[in-house]
């Protein structure tokens, strides 16, 4: 049995979040800021393997108030620091600019850590190389995030690039995140149930999508789908990362319909409030027997 349900890896962000209305909240965040407090609080255990200019920013106490989690921190010459503005109510619409990138990933300086899943969870193209996925296969099931080998950094602005190692790297994906409009990216379908059939194909075992109605899974058999049931979008920041690092670790004690409507209930929850999920497993189910 390994020592932890996953590691996670990917930068902290410094982040300013600009709402539809004008609303401008400063918070940490990231793909791994989100991952590791949904997992952890799940009651799973939890590795993390940040990165930041631990100079400016305090890696271990970023994550002090999540239960489980251990934290590995690592050095990067500039933190990641961006601006999101949102621009409708659904926050399905929004610009990002970057003022600063992490030095990338490295395997030589990732440590020897026994997970079940190694997730990784980076931010743009670059935080995370190619050569990284099979790195990470030889030591656990890989999960990948797809936004960090399509998001793009180009003159302070995020834009978005079809990922050209997909076909070479995909078969040594176990599980694979997109969001729907990530998912026309890579597939040029519009349509998700088909994309994620096409992901499959590529070689990826299990594919999960996110969009603002619903989460959708794919294993090659069958298309499983469970609504989102927030009564809010607060906290809408982090949906993608929450939902897929429950799905993950949930997976490895559950069958897909069972982890899928968890972690949809869990998202939904965590969307009504700003921030990274800081409930229990408790309050979950509790959600579950009301809404599901």
């Amino acid at each position: 049995m390994s020592q932890f349900d996953s590691l996670i890896i990917g930068e902290v962000a410094q982040d300013t979040n600009v709402d539809y209305d004008g609303t401008t909240v400063r918070a940490t965040g990231g793909a791994v800021y989100y991952s590791g407090f949904a997992a952890a609080n799940m009651g799973h255990k939890i590795a993390v393997l940040p990165k930041a200019d631990t100079t400016q920013v305090d890696l271990k106490a970023a994550f002090a108030a999540a239960p489980n989690i251990t934290v590995y921190p690592l050095h990067s010459s500039h933190s990641f620091v961006t601006k999101n503005v949102y621009h409708t109510p659904d926050r399905e619409r929004r610009t990002s600019t970057v003022d600063s990138v992490i030095d990338p990933y490295r395997t030589d300086e990732v440590p020897r850590i026994d997970a079940a899943i190694w997730h990784l969870a980076g931010l743009v193209g670059g935080d995370i190389t190619d050569e990284m996925i099979p790195f990470a296969a030889q030591h656990a099931m890989v999960a990948i995030d797809v936004q960090t080998m399509l998001r793009c950094v180009e003159n302070g602005g995020m834009v978005y690039h079809d990922w050209a190692a997909k076909r070479e790297m995909l078969p040594y994906v176990r599980f694979l995140k997109t969001d729907a409009a990530e998912a026309e990216i890579l597939t040029g379908l519009t349509d998700r149930a088909e994309a994620a059939k096409l992901l499959y194909s590529w070689g990826a075992k299990e594919i999960l999508i996110t969009h603002n109605t619903e989460v959708l899974v794919y294993d090659g058999k069958e298309i499983y789908t469970c609504p989102i049931k927030a009564r809010n979008l607060s906290g809408r920041t982090g949906r993608g990362d929450t939902t897929f690092a429950c799905y993950v670790t949930e997976r490895l004690t559950q069958d897909i319909p069972a982890a899928l409507k968890t972690a949809t209930a869990l998202v939904s929850l965590k969307m009504e409030t700003l921030g990274p999920y800081m409930g229990t497993r408790a309050d979950v189910e509790a959600y579950m027997k009301e809404f599901y």
